[in-house]
């Protein structure tokens, strides 16, 4: 019986495994979104990709106007929105009006008025050129289908030398590699300055050209 229950064990983990590999493998294929339904996932810690580290890279200053895409519910939102605190303005883009709709709620319920909510595309950007003095999306690159067509518009509506910090990690099936980030962000014409973190998560800064 000993036995059979190890077995049973054993073909669980492989089946597991297995279907986790197929679900990759499909992701990778078809990228999208984190959907609404499963916003919980959005709130568990990030130890590769900490919200201490998303600041400094940031280097962000009271005042200034960002744009963050793919804010899900706010995980790392209203952390910068306290950062460029009293007169900054950080715009948040995504998809799905429900996301939207859930991370203006938190934001109204911790007093933070700062958070300006758009719903769009982030491979044609509802803002003119040059507006933001920095930008950021975190898990989010490898969700979009034409990601060289995102990074050229965040390219478009930074101001010359702006800045854009891109988080990628695991478990996220979308992850780009820091080499095909820094490949991608370089050909559009991007200005690689650092990356901080590890094979498992990093965050990526560059200026625009």
């Amino acid at each position: 019986m000993a036995k059979r229950g190890i077995a049973a064990v054993v073909l669980g983990i492989v089946l597991l495994a297995a279907g986790a590999a197929i679900w990759t493998t499909r992701a990778r294929r078809n990228p999208a979104a984190c959907p609404y339904s499963q916003r919980l996932f959005l709130d568990l810690p990030r130890p590769f990709m900490r919200r201490q580290i998303l600041r400094a890279m940031l280097d962000l200053a009271p005042g200034e106007r960002v744009l963050e895409v793919g804010p899900g519910t706010g995980y790392y939102s209203l952390d910068v929105a306290r950062q460029i605190a009293p007169d900054g303005r950080l715009d948040v883009l995504d998809l799905q009006e429900s996301m939207l709709k859930e991370l203006t709620r938190r934001a109204d319920g911790r007093g933070i008025t700062s958070i300006v909510p758009t719903a769009g595309d982030a491979q044609n950007l509802p803002f003119p050129a040059a507006t933001f003095d920095a930008a950021f999306l975190v898990a989010t690159l490898g969700e979009i289908s034409d990601r060289d067509q995102a990074l050229r518009e965040l390219h478009r509506v930074l101001k010359p030398g702006g800045r854009l910090v891109v988080g990628e990690g695991q478990p996220d099936p979308h992850m780009l590699t820091i080499d095909d980030l820094r490949s991608r962000a370089e050909a559009i014409g991007f200005v690689f300055d650092r990356h901080e973190g590890t094979p498992f998560g990093y965050f990526a800064r560059f200026r625009s050209g």
